[in-house]
């Protein structure tokens, strides 16, 4: 078994081997968001029906989801965010599924996909910055999908870099091309990643655990 996931993830084709690192991790990152978003959207029901509910996700005055998800912004458009975590992930994760298998989907169709999962993350750390700088409060399955939501989107932009999938200038697209080909793309990710962490231990790192 480990042999074969490990034959999976090296295969001497160095494309066949991108595509299944990008659309496996499109596919663990959509799963994980589906999670939080389906245990989001319990809560917030529960909340709708009793505003004092104790939510388990309340650790403490810093990690506390009630306090977030009584914030105007959990609802922005009239509903719970989380429910369009229940609308989009399904949609990801098929698409994952189906790069994984071989399939490739038309241009334009990633285009559209990239378009959203682009408003996606920017949506998701807009999100974060209000929790983080307005409400000072953090949502454990919030950061989940803050997390998640970066995972996905820097998969499916290299894949989309990588394929020309995005209608760009002849230059621009080179210049993409070259970069993600460096790996580049790899590290501006994880430098993301390491910045919100950063944040959050210096600013609520002395009650994260009280």
């Amino acid at each position: 078994m480990g042999n074969t996931i490990k034959n999976f993830f090296t295969h001497s084709d160095k494309k066949l081997r991108d595509n299944r690192w990008i659309f496996t991790s499109m596919l663990v990152g959509s799963l994980l968001s589906l999670l939080a978003s389906f245990v989001l959207s319990v809560e917030a029901i529960q909340l709708a029906k009793d505003p004092n509910a104790s939510l388990s996700c309340s650790v403490n005055v810093v990690l506390n989801c009630a306090t977030v998800a009584s914030h105007p912004s959990a609802e922005m458009f009239g509903f719970p965010n989380s429910f369009l975590g229940m609308i989009a992930e399904p949609i990801v994760i098929t698409v994952a599924i189906a790069g994984l298998a071989g399939i490739r989907f038309p241009r334009k169709f990633m285009l559209a996909a990239q378009i959203g999962y682009t408003m996606g993350l920017a949506y998701a750390l807009y999100l974060f910055s209000i929790s983080f700088f307005v409400i000072q409060a953090l949502c454990p399955w919030c950061l989940l999908v803050t997390l998640t939501t970066i995972l996905v989107w820097f998969a499916i932009t290299r894949y989309n870099i990588r394929e020309n999938n995005l209608y760009l200038p002849k230059s621009i697209q080179k210049k993409l091309h070259d970069f993600i080909e460096k790996d580049y793309d790899k590290l501006v990710m994880w430098l993301l990643i390491v910045i919100l962490v950063a944040s959050i231990l210096i600013k609520y790192g002395d009650g994260l655990l009280g």
